[in-house]
């Protein structure tokens, strides 16, 4: 497992990863050419994965993103260390907090 920040990384077989994952659209990269995990609301910042590879966000608000990296990547932030990362699937988890009756992503 990797962090950094509010963002949990964890190595997914690839067998159990959902046929219909494998075969979906990846979101677009940024205008750097970055995946972003997670961007900063306050900052601008943002947790992202450098490197070939695709993101995928499964539907809703707190839906599951799974990162491809075939050849491997790193994960960056401007205010962390970057973290190198084997290829392979990966989930991306974002730290939630709970709120008396709501839960929510953490803000950065």
């Amino acid at each position: 497992m990797y962090r950094q920040g509010d963002v949990l990384i964890v190595p997914v077989a690839g067998e159990a990863v959902p046929s219909h994952v494998a075969e979906a659209p990846g979101e677009a990269r940024d205008a750097r050419g970055r995946m972003v995990l997670a961007l900063g609301e306050v900052t601008g910042h943002a947790h992202a994965v450098t490197g070939p590879g695709r993101l995928v966000r499964e539907p809703g608000p707190f839906g599951p993103m799974l990162l491809h990296l075939p050849e491997g990547g790193r994960v960056v932030h401007e205010e962390h260390a970057a973290i190198p990362l084997p290829k392979g699937w990966y989930r991306v988890v974002r730290q939630r907090e709970y709120l008396p009756g709501a839960v929510r992503i953490v803000a950065d």
